[in-house]
């Protein structure tokens, strides 16, 4: 694969199969700082978009079809049974399409800088690319938020289950720059800045998710079930939960982590706020254990690299991301010990696994866009 950015793979791969692209769309993946497995609760979620694209070169088809080419993948046609892979790409033109978001056949590129597997959202990034991308073609003047709505449909057909919308949300609306708070009954976002004087390392323990979709879904069944043994419409709407732990052990696990981590969330963005590093780091750490404990959506990989990150210079607080099983852990780092703390938990996740890490100190980004390179 080429060592261009997604934007120049995807135009230089329209430009070989058909000619130059009429519109550039791009949409971020995500990691999300506080707020795990809280918004299909419809409480509240502090993700961030990151500087990994993925970007789709389109332009008008004259076959009368949609086509897509993916690196890596193959070609497909929309409405012709889709491989797997393309699962999202096609559910996502049929939500719009039954929502009378029609677009005339068209055919793109698709080129992604986000590892796929990893928690760091890759399918709703694809998602949210071909919502703006028939928003666009159609001439419907769709918000982001809307578009979101269309993926989280997506997201609750395929894994048959009610999700969350953070995935596609913060995809889609980002602010460059800064986080964002995301109210999931709402979807009020508030921007909060990391703290001056540190960074967000996202680090890749390099597992990826294999057949865990069920433990997904048992685990948002959970939730409902718990709340609806509470009398509650969400768990956003308690404080307590212990009244399910005698007769409702699992329930009660799932309940209180989720009430916790709504709490969390909320203190972490008020740390924010004043530019509190230390306790927003602290918060992290209390989140990773709820979600190891109580949750049980970690790994191995991810405790070690959580617990290497935590005992290297810098660190204010380190946590799985993500769903979790496999992928990517999250880190808040002093700035001015970042290259001490990149090397440090490096060389002891691979001393301990055998495996090299991949870890990336990023910047908030900015959500999906649309370029148009028509002429006039």
């Amino acid at each position: 694969m080429s060592t261009e950015p997604a934007r120049a793979r995807a135009i230089e791969a329209h430009v070989e199969a058909w000619g130059p692209p009429d519109l550039i769309v791009r949409a971020p993946g995500r990691v999300n700082l506080i707020g795990e497995h809280t918004d299909y609760s419809e409480g509240y979620v502090l993700p961030m978009a990151l500087p990994f694209d993925t970007v789709m070169a389109v332009s008008a088809s004259p076959y009368g079809r949609t086509v897509l080419r993916s690196e890596g993948f193959g070609e497909v046609v929309l409405g012709v049974d889709p491989p797997s892979w393309a699962a999202h790409i096609q559910a996502m033109a049929d939500v719009m399409a039954a929502d009378g978001h029609h677009a005339a056949p068209w055919r793109a590129t698709v080129a992604t800088d986000i590892p796929t597997g990893a928690s760091l959202s890759s399918s709703a990034a694809i998602e949210v690319a071909v919502g703006f991308t028939v928003a666009a073609l159609s001439g419907a003047e769709l918000s982001g938020t809307e578009i979101a709505k269309y993926g989280q449909q997506v997201e609750t057909q395929l894994l048959g289950a009610p999700t969350g919308i953070m995935d596609q949300l913060i995809s889609a609306i980002a602010v460059e720059g800064t986080a964002s708070l995301i109210d999931c009954r709402s979807l009020e976002v508030t921007q909060a800045s990391v703290p001056t004087g540190t960074v967000v390392v996202v680090m890749d323990t390099m597992t990826r998710r294999e057949l865990v979709d069920s433990e997904f879904s048992a685990r948002m069944k959970a939730c409902h079930r718990a709340a609806e043994l509470l009398g509650v419409a969400a768990l956003r709407d308690v404080e307590d939960v212990s009244g399910l732990r005698d007769t409702h052990e699992l329930e009660w696990r799932r309940a209180r982590h989720v009430v916790a981590e709504n709490a969390r969330t909320l203190q972490a963005a008020e740390a924010m706020a004043v530019d509190d590093a230390a306790t927003l780091g602290t918060l992290m750490n209390e989140s990773h254990v709820s979600l190891r404990d109580l949750f049980e959506v970690s790994s191995d990989a991810l405790d070690t690299i959580v617990d290497a990150a935590g005992r290297a210079p810098g660190c204010l607080g380190a946590r799985m991301a993500g769903g979790g099983f496999a992928g990517c852990a999250v880190a808040l780092v002093h700035a001015s010990d970042l290259a001490e703390f990149e090397r440090t938990v490096a060389a002891e996740y691979e001393r301990i696994t055998g495996t090299a890490p991949r870890l990336w100190a990023c910047g908030a980004a900015a959500g999906a866009s649309v370029e148009s390179l028509a002429e006039g």
